[in-house]
């Protein structure tokens, strides 16, 4: 992108749009979206990525709200080291398994190579569960709840994409024991739902809270619960975020226990979850369109642009003033505003700048404008255009903010509701993959009809898998059969192709 500024002063106001269509490449319109919108800029490491201000400004907003919302759970930020112990690491068998083609090792020390290579953590289940087992001794050191901010590093070769799929990403990790099993069950449940609140409430993405078959859960795990969101372009599930129910499968390999009031030796109940910088590449892949991002107003770092739009003789000073008043007033009332001054740009260029970067509205202040203290007000999700007064511009403004919200959760979840197929058998589930649907099947629960499911479906657009069971059953007919083995189904499961 070397040059990309001075090439920009140049370009005509039709100059800026983007290359490729949303509906026509979607790969590449996604590439194109995060780096034209000034939210990632690629590095010279494949699969890693530079995360500008644009993102982490949204990111940022997240943290806030899930920080003081765990604080309020009684749950503790600690920092734990970036590096794990082969011997370690290595403990849980199921654990590391399921890590062990990602994981990414240090041999050498300088020119030197280490007696013992040391991994760089992909998760901190092994990092952390020692630990635990030195400072849990008694009932009375129960609950001990943690969570770290931190970034983790998973070396994936198959194909790396900006948020989703990342050789090293940030995330919080939160690890909690207990002394019941009901303690860590009802723990996980909350913190789904503070993950379906950043999805919905934040993101304006519609997610299904359900659970995970055996063969996808956590390696290691008890069960894993999940929020499942889905991109109807490319007909794929996207595991939004998971919260883990460990069980006592590592409190017995690092020998986490504790002595309860009776005096009795007992083994801790743990749970382990996490949302990443993924949840900012669903938003994208989600709301973004053929002029680039799209951003809830909640997330925007700038939920307001305001743009002067003066004309040769037009009193240039006054409409000046007045940008700089509506930013002042909009800051005061917390709404997050600023003004494009910039001269060497024309207002054209500047609302299809603003428009690419996903800005939620557009501020214009021309003399007409000035003449009858309004301002003109353009929305970024549906190019609607309004007059509002000066004199109740917060009210109008927040009013305005909060519609968008709304009718950007609204068009996602319409969207992704007609991509829902109910089937009831295998030739059904076929038509309806070949759709790119995303599939409500009634299932026998067995890990090997699903294995087989994967085997049947292989092909260049990837398997299908279980997404999630959802917790909102519908109701399941007596004698319903299972889809793929004609065996009593137990439940209905989503399926599809996912990231």
């Amino acid at each position: 992108m070397a040059g990309g500024g001075k090439r920009k002063e140049v370009k005509k106001e039709t100059g800026l749009g983007l290359s490729f269509k949303k509906e026509e490449n979607f790969g590449e319109w996604y590439s194109e979206v995060v780096v034209n919108g000034e939210m990632i800029e690629y590095y010279d490491i494949s699969g890693c990525y530079i995360l500008r201000p644009w993102s982490m400004s949204i990111w940022e907003i997240m943290q806030a709200f899930f920080d003081a919302e765990i604080k309020k759970m009684k749950i503790k930020n600690c920092y734990f080291p970036l590096f794990v112990s082969s011997s370690v690491l290595e403990k849980e068998k199921d654990h590391i398994e399921g890590f062990a083609p990602e994981v990414a090792w240090v041999t050498k020390s300088g020119k030197s190579d280490l007696e013992i290579p040391i991994a760089i953590r992909p998760t901190s289940e092994t990092v952390m569960y020692p630990y635990f087992s030195k400072w849990i001794r008694g009932h009375r050191d129960l609950p001990l709840k943690l969570n770290q901010w931190c970034n983790v590093v998973r070396w994936e070769f198959s194909n790396p994409t900006p948020f989703i799929r990342s050789r090293e990403f940030l995330w919080q990790e939160g690890h909690t024991a207990f002394a019941t099993k009901a303690e860590a069950d009802e723990e996980v449940l909350q913190i789904l739902e503070l993950y379906r609140r950043i999805y919905e409430e934040f993101l304006a993405i519609p997610v299904v809270k359900g659970r995970k078959s055996e063969m996808e859960k956590f390696a290691g795990g008890l069960y894993t619960t999940s929020v499942e969101a889905f991109i109807p372009n490319t007909g794929r599930g996207i595991q939004g975020a998971t919260s883990h129910c460990l069980g006592q499968n590592f409190a017995k390999m690092f020998e986490i226990n504790f002595e309860n009031e009776k005096g009795e030796k007992g083994m801790v109940w743990q749970n382990s979850w996490a949302y990443s910088t993924r949840t900012i590449g669903v938003m994208v892949m989600v709301h973004g369109d053929d002029k680039g991002l799209v951003l809830p107003p909640k997330v925007a770092s700038v939920q307001v642009i305001v743009v002067p739009v003066p004309y040769k003789d037009a009193n240039t000073q006054g409409i000046f003033d007045a940008c700089t008043e509506t930013v002042d007033t909009l800051c005061k009332a917390g709404i997050r505003a600023e003004a494009d001054f910039r001269d060497n740009y024309s207002p054209g260029w500047k609302y299809s700048h603003w428009e690419m970067k996903g800005v939620p509205l557009r501020i214009e202040i021309g003399p007409k404008d000035l003449a009858n203290n309004q301002v003109r007000a353009v929305r970024r999700d549906n190019a609607a255009k309004e007059d509002i007064s000066r004199v109740n511009l917060v009210e109008q403004v927040k009013r305005i903010l909060d519609d968008i919200h709304q009718s950007l959760f609204d068009a996602a979840k319409q969207k992704r509701d007609a991509c829902i197929q109910v089937v009831k058998t295998w030739d059904e589930f076929k038509e309806a993959l070949s759709q790119r649907k995303m599939i409500l099947a009634p299932w026998c629960d067995e890990e090997e009809v699903e294995q087989d499911v994967k085997e049947r479906t292989r092909g260049e657009m990837g398997a299908a898998k279980s997404l999630c069971t959802p917790f909102d059953q519908p109701e399941l007919p007596e004698g319903t059969k299972c889809f793929a083995s004609g065996k009593p189904a137990k439940k209905w499961t989503y399926w599809g192709r996912s990231y």
